[in-house]
């Protein structure tokens, strides 16, 4: 049986890691484009939109075609967003030897 003091010790630098690692995400960013860059997003690793950029010729074009684009690079964004804050928190579980997937 392992030390209950030791396990607590453990669990509490762990959620001090996490704590950080969530401060961390607040103000990393990714982005994400679509058209060939007529659209940018830039994201948050929480997953807020910072700001969209569209390129002046992109809007003056077929406005179903820009929705598809401000789409796309939203939802670029957000999947990168998503695997850094997954990859951020993976690091920090990996120190407590639990099976891949349960974090």
């Amino acid at each position: 049986m392992k030390d209950p003091l030791k396990m607590m010790r453990q669990v509490q630098q762990m959620q001090a890691k996490m704590n950080k690692v969530q401060v961390e995400l607040e103000t990393d960013t990714v982005e994400g484009t679509a058209g060939g860059g007529a659209v940018r997003v830039v994201a948050t690793g929480t997953q807020k939109i910072l700001s969209v950029t569209i390129d002046p010729a992109a809007a003056a074009a077929d406005t179903e075609m820009l929705q598809d684009l401000v789409v796309a690079a939203v939802n670029e964004a957000m999947e990168q967003s998503k695997q850094l804050a997954a990859s951020r928190m993976q690091a920090v579980a990996s120190g407590l030897g639990l099976p891949p997937g349960l974090i």
